[in-house]
């Protein structure tokens, strides 16, 4: 054993450099400089409401995320005006969590209830962004159809669908993500303490990323999800996302549109399928993520190349092949909810046992009573790319046999807003 001594500072530079972390990072670690002083504080990122676009859609995507659809509440007379307080409320809120500021009194007929719950104090924001939507239904609601975006209507029904309405559709919806998953449930929280007598909640999930640093994120399939994805601040990103100016009502320029589906994935029968069927339904290898035509990650699959047998070697068939040129920017979060319903134990000692079928129902016990996959999310200028793509790979994908669609909604996302004005106010009522 070497016993020459190491200096605390060597051993923390050591770490940092092996991890790959920043000098500010390696400060942290430390807890504290040699001389017994704080360490400076690291710098902290928070976004704003205030712009062309709202956040969290072009910012780098955070590891946890929440999704939360809403219905307006009221009566059919006062839908704008109950509208209009609930966007005044929510915007105050979103304005002050993400610059770390206390978010205020709840609106409540109780003065003495606390005014925040105090389970974010002492975090910083962990990059927190809060994005809000617009459902298809919610515009004759308002008394304003004729402002609906005219790209929004809901989204058709797909032959493989096995839609659950506990997570489908809504007026309204609330994406919140962060590095830090207390900080989202500060947030959803404080938005949903803003909703009483004015919003019910329709349905919420929640989803995770591993920490993949600069690379493309995976999926719980192990594949790389995002790979196609155009670079935010570029051309094609601006062309794949926002909304134009003569392509849709003057008020929603610089907005998007949200495609939201809950994608079960059946792990078990995927984790012992043959390395070759996963990556021919993919269309893509696992560990690097380039296309079963040859190359890297990122260049262009070959759709054409055959191998020695004269087969194609990215299947017609395989998911990429199904979705080449359909522009969208996905957003994706993986989510594993465990075992949902199980009333008796599961025997995996025969491992030939089928995935599905009487003795494996939701509510029987089983791989289907286990609820876990991809809360897929899409932003794109135009909800009908989605259509068609998801149209084709309904008829077609060889993944369906690993997956199940069991929610879906479709949402326009209004452009950001100025400091004093709430989110949509071309839509809000005279107060």
């Amino acid at each position: 054993m070497n016993d020459q001594r190491v200096s605390r500072r060597t051993l923390l530079t050591s770490l940092a450099a092996t991890a790959g972390v920043s000098g500010t990072a390696a400060a942290l670690l430390s807890n504290g400089r040699e001389d017994g002083g704080p360490s400076p504080a690291a710098p902290v990122t928070r976004y704003s409401l205030h712009g062309r676009h709202q956040p969290g859609i072009d910012t780098p995507q955070q590891r946890y995320a929440f999704f939360a659809a809403f219905d307006l509440g009221g009566t059919e007379k006062d839908g704008g005006a109950v509208f209009r307080r609930l966007m005044e409320r929510w915007t105050v809120a979103a304005e002050r969590l993400m610059s770390g500021q206390a978010p205020g009194p709840i609106p409540a007929d109780r003065p003495d209830a606390p005014a925040d719950n105090g389970i974010a104090d002492g975090l910083d924001t962990s990059r927190l962004t809060l994005t809000f939507g617009l459902g298809p239904d919610l515009f004759e609601r308002i008394g304003r159809a004729d402002q609906r975006p005219r790209r929004l209507r809901p989204l058709p029904g797909f032959p493989t669908d096995r839609l659950e309405p506990a997570w489908s559709g809504g007026q309204l919806l609330v994406q919140i993500c962060a590095d830090d998953p207390q900080v989202i449930s500060h947030a959803f929280r404080t938005l949903r303490g803003r909703t009483p007598g004015i919003a019910r909640l329709r349905w919420s999930q929640q989803g995770f990323l591993g920490v993949f640093g600069d690379a493309t994120p995976r999926n719980l399939f192990g594949h790389k999800d995002g790979t196609a994805n155009p670079r935010t601040g570029t051309a094609k990103f601006d062309q794949t996302v926002w909304a134009g100016p003569d392509e849709e009502p003057s008020w929603f320029s610089g907005g998007t549109y949200l495609v939201f589906r809950k994608i079960r994935m059946d792990l078990p029968k995927w984790d012992t399928s043959t390395t070759l069927d996963q990556a021919r339904s993919i269309g893509r290898h696992r560990d690097s993520g380039a296309p079963l035509s040859g190359g890297h990650e990122f260049t262009a699959p070959d759709f054409a190349r055959t191998g020695r047998d004269g087969e194609r070697l990215i299947p017609p068939d395989s998911h990429v092949a199904l979705v080449r040129d359909i522009p969208m920017f996905r957003r994706s979060y993986n989510y594993d909810y465990g075992v949902q319903g199980i009333t008796e134990p599961i025997d995996h000692d025969h491992g030939d046992h089928p995935h599905d079928g009487p003795a494996h129902t939701h509510h029987g016990g089983g791989h289907d009573a286990y609820d876990s996959g991809v809360l897929f999310c899409a932003y794109l200028r135009d909800p009908e790319d989605f259509v068609r793509a998801q149209s084709k790979l309904a008829a077609s994908d060889r993944l369906n046999a690993f997956i199940r669609h069991t929610g879906s909604a479709v949402f326009a996302v209004p452009p950001g807003t100025r400091p004093g004005l709430p989110l949509a106010s071309a839509l809000l009522p005279s107060p």
